[in-house]
């Protein structure tokens, strides 16, 4: 995770990568409705009333965990709740998942025990994957869902118009990260994946546009922007997480909160189940994509894996 300000490429950056994915790879079969650029792709099987979504995350050591910090059952659980939470940005609901997992030397077979104790905690079933064996402990996570024929959550149905949301407070992660110690620390440990409130919002019809905050609000939002066309304005009122900068609410990774927008008909609740839902900014109605915090572009100087650091 990188410290908000910093930010050089070296050589690629993400989204330069995706355009080259997704300019090669333009002809898909035609049950793919959903290819590469989104939380998850979505298939729908022939005659099918549902749709399966995929996704797939990888959790590499001292990217995103050490050994020194982080349990196997934190690993573990991590490693699950980054998929589960892309499938919550959809408005899914997980069916199973798979895992290929290579394994350090350091990993016995009592770490491996706990990784998976905390890898199921959730209550995913993993039917399958590999194993092998590496220098640096690494895993990658897919995961299967399912929605409603046509009904999934997509980051390019913003519309102008629409109020900017978040769910929870934000910031948490990056402030754990910095001084790992109390409830920072434990938010960073211990994501939480947020499958009900992404069903809620598609059932009820209250998103139009939605994912999941794994970069940070500055990153995110500008890949809703850029996938639905549009200028989105946040007003400067950010859900801050107790010891939180504001530095680390717009630019620190890995707090998994939902990021959506909702028609301006919408009724959004001021929380759900006790997760607080807020207002932060509006989808303005220019022909440009672009997004600002208090009136100033925002740079998106949230986490990058092809940054220099």
């Amino acid at each position: 995770m990188t410290p908000p300000g910093q930010r050089r490429i070296v050589g690629v950056d993400e989204q330069e990568i995706i355009n080259i994915a997704q300019r090669l790879m333009r002809a898909n079969p035609r049950a793919v409705r959903v290819a590469i650029g989104d939380d998850c792709a979505v298939y729908r099987p022939p005659g099918a009333t549902q749709d399966m979504v995929f996704t797939t995350d990888m959790l590499h050591e001292d990217v995103h965990f050490t050994m020194a910090t982080h349990t196997a059952e934190d690993v573990g659980w991590k490693a699950m709740a980054r998929g589960l939470s892309d499938i919550a940005a959809m408005g899914a609901q997980p069916r199973f998942a798979l895992l290929s997992l290579a394994l350090t030397a350091a990993a016995d077979l009592q770490w491996v025990e706990g990784f998976y104790r905390g890898l199921l905690k959730a209550g995913v079933p993993v039917i399958g994957g590999d194993l092998a064996r590496t220098s640096k402990l690494s895993c990658d996570i897919i995961v299967c869902g399912g929605v409603p024929a046509g009904k999934a959550l997509l980051r390019s149905a913003a519309q102008a118009g629409d109020g900017i949301f978040v769910s929870g407070l934000l910031g948490g992660s990056a402030a754990g990260l910095r001084t790992r110690r109390g409830k920072p620390w434990r938010r960073h440990l211990h994501p939480e994946p947020r499958l009900q409130l992404g069903s809620f919002l598609r059932k009820k019809r209250l998103a139009n546009a939605c994912m999941d905050i794994s970069d940070g609000i500055s990153a995110d939002l500008w890949r809703i922007a850029r996938a639905s066309g549009i200028a989105a304005h946040l007003d400067g009122k950010l859900p801050l997480f107790p010891g939180a900068t504001i530095g680390e609410a717009l630019h620190g990774g890995e707090d998994y909160e939902l990021l959506f927008t909702a028609p301006a008909r919408a009724q959004v609740p001021d929380e759900f189940e006790g997760l607080p839902l807020t207002r932060i900014g509006t989808v303005g109605a220019e022909k440009q994509v672009t997004v600002t915090w208090k009136g100033k572009v925002l740079e998106p100087l949230g986490f990058d894996h092809f940054e220099e650091r």
